[in-house]
């Protein structure tokens, strides 16, 4: 499992932000951490400047690593995809934007949009600090995912991290479709790896797929999930914490893993390569052979690779969980 960490503009900036008088950022992290387990709306649990910045040490890190493991996907199997524009649809601080920023240098136009005014502000103040230019410039839009107010626009590449958890069940499906409607190539879509997220997700992917879009990942195929009722697919990504950030949340280890599930689809006209086969759980390594578990285009399936089959074995001692085959 990759490192991921945050760009060092973007660090040095959280970092002083960390440093402003106020209420203790220990306590407000703790009450932002309970918020995010609980379900609670970013809208509410985040009102002020200092719940802000309590927000950016504990959630900041975590979401930029989801979305930087993800683009990697798309890098990986969208074929000379250059976005030019972004829509970072719940962009909140601006995090998803950062992690674009640094994947597709072709990007020129930035777009945030977030009915938290306070969120949106600080997103801007903390792209203005970017050496990118498309991001120092970024449009703020306030507004609401369900009907979001950007007019008939289309935008290369949508993204919605952590975003669509705070739509109702609902108008999830809508708000999705409307989402993929100002989308012109690729949509990406990045939630918490819990259970209820991912049951949300697939509603999602499959009004996403009656409206004509393309799975790109995780998934290697169409189907419906293979998974047996009670299990959920969800992947993980590691980041490196800061000296703000392991104070925030009182941590003591130089890491944290992030807990994650996504869907990234696109339009038809872009060449896609989807993996012939997923790695969706740890795999198991044993004296003589590696056992990988997997989902593919025929369900699930265990691969047991013998230790005598050199290469082969060489190859998945590599393997990760969430890694693609092919």
């Amino acid at each position: 499992m990759t490192d991921t960490r945050l760009p060092d503009a973007l660090r040095a900036a959280t970092e002083t932000l960390a440093l402003e008088p106020g209420k203790s950022l220990a306590g407000r992290a703790a009450e932002l951490s309970a918020a995010y387990r609980q379900m609670t709306p970013s809208s509410s649990a985040v009102t002020d400047r200092a719940d802000i910045v309590a927000y950016l040490l504990t959630r900041m890190p975590a979401t930029y690593a989801a979305v930087v493991s993800v683009l990697g996907e798309v890098v990986g199997r969208v074929a000379d995809f250059a976005p030019k524009s972004l829509l970072d649809a719940g962009a909140g601080p601006g995090t998803a934007s950062w992690a674009v920023a640094e994947s597709f240098h072709s990007v020129e136009a930035v777009s945030l949009l977030d009915r938290n005014r306070g969120l949106l502000e600080m997103a801007g103040e903390l792209a203005a600090a970017s050496p990118n230019e498309a991001l120092a410039r970024a449009e703020r839009i306030g507004g609401s995912l369900v009907a979001p107010p950007v007019g008939q626009r289309r935008f290369d590449l949508v993204v919605a991290a952590y975003a669509l958890a705070e739509i109702s069940d609902t108008q999830l499906p809508s708000a999705a479709t409307e989402l993929w409607e100002r989308c012109a190539g690729v949509f990406v879509i990045i939630e918490p790896g819990r259970p209820r997220d991912y049951q949300r997700l697939l509603e999602v992917r499959k009004a996403l797929s009656s409206a004509g879009a393309e799975v790109v990942a995780p998934c290697p195929h169409d189907a419906a999930c293979p998974l047996p009722e009670g299990d959920w697919c969800h992947f993980s990504a590691r980041l490196q914490r800061s000296r703000a950030h392991m104070r925030a949340k009182g941590g003591t280890i130089g890491y944290e893993d992030e807990k994650f599930s996504y869907l990234v689809v696109a339009r038809p006209h872009l060449r896609i390569s989807p993996a012939s086969a997923r790695v969706i759980r740890q795999r198991t390594v044993k004296k003589f052979e590696i056992e990988l578990p997997l989902c593919g285009p025929d369900g699930l399936e265990t691969r047991k690779v013998a230790k005598r089959d050199a290469a082969a074995f060489k190859a998945a001692r590599k393997l990760d969980w969430g890694d693609a085959i092919g």
